[in-house]
């Protein structure tokens, strides 16, 4: 009995089914007796390697720490080197900004004509308006008027650091509140009037409206409701597209901080238009260039005929 029990605790490396071997290992379970448990060499390697894993994690984190450093102290180096003229891209276009006293003012007075999604749309259009503005060599001196309903709460609850935003005025008032009514032009693409220019006395309106065509032409009626001036950009002299020439509120911004920047419409236009768009240049005599470009190969295809034609 005494053998049989010696044997029994001294329980020999065995194989499992996938050839591993096996150690017995003893464990102390609930009821304090002794429980075997069989470990595998595979099973026992991987401990090893977890419990190697941990012990190099600071060693690991300390490498780091000094791979950072010497990457700082050869920027340091560097920089001192080239006389301190080494610069950050963002200092050295923030030192070239020349501010615009053009006013640009986001008509939010649309709310609850929209849906929830839409809302939502308009909130990032903003945000690109925003960011833009700040980017830009000339920036406007940009207003958000009329904010609340859908979007504050949504710019409460997505875009809490709204707040914090610099160079920008924002009004929950509507924008007739806050700019003289002689002052404003509202720019919308229903107007007869072509802005061949822009004058930096004047505030241009923007609508912030995102419905998908359903209120065709209410800023335009919005404008001549209030007897305020309105324009359109001369988009349709420069530029000729496949989809209705209604733009979004952060291209229409964009539009004019290049053109701010350019001098030219037509450059403005196709710097910031989008490809989906389907936007192709129109030359002075209002065809466009790919027009052009079919007639002229029509033109030659004749020739090409005339000259078989007379070969024959």
């Amino acid at each position: 009995m005494a053998a049989e029990s010696v044997k029994s605790e001294a329980l020999p490396q065995q194989e499992n089914d996938n050839g591993d071997s096996k150690s017995s290992q003893k464990t102390v379970g609930s009821n304090g007796e002794a429980e075997n448990q069989s470990v595998s060499k595979r099973q026992r390697k991987k401990q090893q390697k977890q419990q190697k894993w941990e012990e190099e994690r600071e060693l690991r984190k300390q490498k780091r720490k000094d791979k950072k450093q010497q990457r700082r102290l050869e920027r340091h180096s560097h920089q001192e080197e080239e006389g301190g003229e080494v610069q950050s891209s963002r200092k050295r276009l923030r030192r070239d900004v020349t501010p615009s006293a053009l006013r640009l003012l986001l008509d939010c007075s649309f709310d609850s004509l929209m849906l929830s999604k839409d809302v939502g749309k308009l909130h990032k259009q903003i945000q690109r308006c925003y960011a833009e503005n700040r980017r830009a060599l000339h920036p406007v001196q940009l207003y958000l008027t009329s904010l609340g309903g859908q979007l504050k709460q949504i710019m409460d609850e997505k875009d809490k650091g709204w707040v914090n935003w610099k160079e920008i005025t924002i009004k929950s008032e509507h924008y007739k509140d806050v700019v003289a009514k002689e002052e404003l032009v509202y720019l919308t693409s229903d107007s007869p009037n072509i802005l061949e220019e822009m004058d930096p006395t004047k505030a241009y309106v923007i609508g912030g409206l995102v419905d998908h065509n359903h209120h065709k032409g209410i800023t335009f009626e919005k404008a001549k409701e209030l007897g305020i001036d309105h324009a359109q950009l001369p988009l349709s002299s420069f530029v000729k597209m496949n989809s209705r020439k209604v733009l979004a509120v952060n291209h229409v911004c964009e539009i004019i901080l290049a053109y701010l920047e350019k001098g030219s419409w037509k450059e403005a236009f196709f710097t910031v238009l989008p490809q989906r768009k389907g936007a192709v240049a129109v030359d002075k005599d209002g065809a466009d260039h790919q027009e052009k470009e079919a007639e002229d190969s029509d033109s030659d295809s004749e020739t090409q005929q005339h000259t078989e034609k007379a070969q024959t």
